[in-house]
C-alpha cells in the first residue's frame, strides 16, 4: 500500500480500497515507511518472539510480590 501512495495514487483512494482510515494508514506508514516487504514480515516475526518472551515474565511478576510481601521485603 505504500509504495502504491508513493507511486501517485492518492491515500484517500487507497484508504478506500483496502478499508482503512486515514489515520490508521498514516501510523502504518511511519512504522513501516522505507522497508521493503521482507523487511517488514521480519520485524513482525521479531515483535511477535519477544510477545512472546514477555509473556511468561508478566505471569510471573504478581507471584513475586506476594512473595516479597509475604517475607517482609520491600
Amino acid at each position: 500500500m505504500i509504495k502504491d501512495q508513493e507511486a501517485g495514487l492518492p491515500r484517500s483512494e487507497l484508504c478506500r480500497k483496502h478499508r482503512l482510515s486515514s489515520a490508521t494508514f498514516c501510523k502504518l506508514k511511519a512504522k513501516y515507511g522505507g522497508m521493503e516487504l521482507s523487511d517488514a514480515k521480519r520485524l513482525k516475526q521479531l515483535e511477535d518472539g519477544n510477545a512472546k518472551l514477555k509473556r511468561p515474565l508478566a505471569d510471573a511478576m504478581p507471584d513475586n510480590v506476594v512473595l516479597k510481601d509475604l517475607l517482609g521485603k520491600p
